[in-house]
């Protein structure tokens, strides 16, 4: 087996030394001979396209922890786990950009611009399965909110969580500057009334302005249908979820996991650790915010079709949704909540 030195092997695969060396230092790449006098590394030439890939993986940003299990993987299996962690970054990258533009909007004392107009509908049903509706939703000009409740206690949880946030929403606007500050405070108050033993998830929609504040928190999603094309707003807090984007499972697997309703993240007392987005809504946008009793029963294709069909009127719309969820037999409890912007 013919055997490179660093430095050889350095520029076959145009890495450094420096950079070699440590990834050998994390298992990465680990020399195929080492001088036991000199530390002196070979490396072999089958070792090259593994090295050029590390590289690669490293110049678009990913973690060295990330990059050792995706170079242990089959080459599919790799496929799928860079795209599906490049989508966390990308969409990590541009809620930050619209958090960014925010900041530096307020900074100037730019003038925050109309607000906006709403016109939405909630509709929450405890299914054909569940004793009890642990759901609690809320429709309003300052407020569009979706809870689930679980554990003892879950529908206190979840009507607990939606009066925290409206009372935030009841209140005088913040300053453009405070705002995060105070969204944030407002999601502490709902995770205080939170009874112990219990939990809730909490996704909500809170017009400011000229723009909107998502607040997530669980496996409760939100959905822009924007010029008839679907897309979802928010990653769910499950363990699940993680799999998939770390690449152990895929997306059809993840629908089917036993154990995709397990959350790693939840609102619980004390305190909360929940996304925080905002966002630039245009007219003739349509938001549907909404429990796992509907997105685990009815797939993204029938939500679109739903939501398309049934334009301008919220009310119904929510209505099509719950139905479809109670055909599919409806094993859990169901919310939708619908907003369209208008000018």
């Amino acid at each position: 087996m013919t055997l490179l030195g660093i430095g050889d092997f350095a520029r076959a695969v145009r890495l450094s030394a420096k950079a070699l060396r440590l990834y050998d230092e994390k298992g990465l790449l680990v020399p195929a001979r080492v001088d036991p006098v000199t530390g002196y590394r070979y490396y072999a030439g089958s070792q090259v396209e593994r090295a050029r890939l590390i590289g690669w993986l490293r110049r678009v940003g990913m973690p060295l922890g990330r990059i050792g299990e995706i170079v242990a993987m089959e080459p599919g299996a790799a496929a799928e786990a860079v795209r599906g962690w490049w989508g966390g970054v990308a969409a990590e990258t541009a809620v930050r950009g619209e958090l960014a533009a925010f900041v530096a909007d307020s900074l100037a004392g730019a003038p925050p611009g109309p607000a906006l107009a709403l016109r939405s509908a909630a509709l929450s049903d405890r299914g054909l399965v569940r004793g009890e509706n642990q759901d609690a939703v809320h429709a309003g000009e300052r407020l569009l909110a979706v809870a689930d409740g679980f554990g003892a206690g879950g529908a206190r949880a979840s009507a607990g969580a939606v009066a925290g946030l409206r009372r935030f929403a009841e209140g005088p606007d913040p300053a453009p500057g405070a705002l995060l500050g105070a969204l944030a405070d407002a999601v502490d108050e709902a995770a205080r009334r939170v009874p112990a033993r219990a939990g809730t998830t909490l996704t909500a929609l809170l017009p400011t302005g000229p723009r909107l504040a998502l607040v997530h928190v669980g496996d409760s999603r939100a959905y822009l249908l924007r010029e008839g094309s679907l897309s979802r707003l928010t990653r769910d807090h499950t363990l699940v979820q993680a799999l998939a984007d770390e690449g152990r499972i895929t997306q059809r697997e993840a629908a089917s996991h036993p154990q995709r309703a397990r959350l790693v993240r939840a609102l619980a007392p004390p305190a909360a650790r929940p996304d925080l987005q905002l966002r630039i809504p245009r007219t003739g946008d349509r938001y549907l915010v909404c429990s796992d009793g509907l997105t685990t029963t009815v797939p993204e294709s029938a939500i679109r079709r739903a939501l398309r069909e049934t334009a301008t009127d919220p009310a119904r719309a929510a209505h099509t949704l719950v139905s479809l969820a109670r055909c599919a037999g409806g094993p859990d409890n169901v919310s939708c909540v619908v907003a369209d912007v208008s000018a």
